[in-house]
């Protein structure tokens, strides 16, 4: 799931609102900064953030970055403990909507940037160890393969009861 472009979001109906709800509760309570729909286990493009009390979600987002860049530490609850440095756009306009279906547009720099980026990156199929270079992408595979938590039987997800189009668990 994790690897696979996540599919548009087209009904803006009462179960988009409790997936929102759920990505909200569950980032929260990891506790994370952001969480896309295809890490729970739905192929919607889905995510929520939490950045500077700024508590959040995007749907269908598209971005434009600005030209600055910058390179801070960066981890995902996907890969609990990693953390590396990765480039990122310092800068970010992003536009998309909310759960009811109204346009939003989110700006920022930074973290609130960084985090658009990397959950934007979860929607597409992008980890962010793709952004590493590659001496720092085999140092991640190694920490990957050497956790604890590598080779565990694989967590059971509850399935989201919107309609995913087969892209789900």
């Amino acid at each position: 799931m994790l690897r696979t472009a996540a599919d548009p979001v087209r009904d803006f109906d009462a179960e988009l609102r409790r997936l929102v709800k759920d990505l909200t509760d569950t980032m929260l309570d990891a506790p994370g900064v952001g969480l896309a729909a295809p890490q729970i286990g739905v192929g919607l493009r889905v995510f929520t953030f939490h950045v500077d009390d700024q508590l959040g979600h995007l749907i269908n987002p598209s971005l434009e970055l600005s030209d600055e860049q910058e390179t801070d530490d960066e981890g995902c609850l996907s890969f609990p403990g990693l953390v590396y440095p990765t480039p990122r756009a310092f800068g970010v306009v992003a536009k998309g909507f909310n759960m009811y279906g109204e346009p939003v547009t989110l700006k920022g720099t930074g973290q609130l940037a960084r985090c658009v980026q990397h959950e934007t990156d979860h929607l597409d199929g992008v980890l962010f160890i793709d952004r590493l270079d590659p001496a720092q992408r085999k140092l991640a595979m190694r920490e990957v393969r050497e956790a604890e938590w590598w080779g565990d039987p694989v967590p059971q997800v509850k399935l989201s009861p919107h309609p995913t189009r087969g892209k789900a668990l």
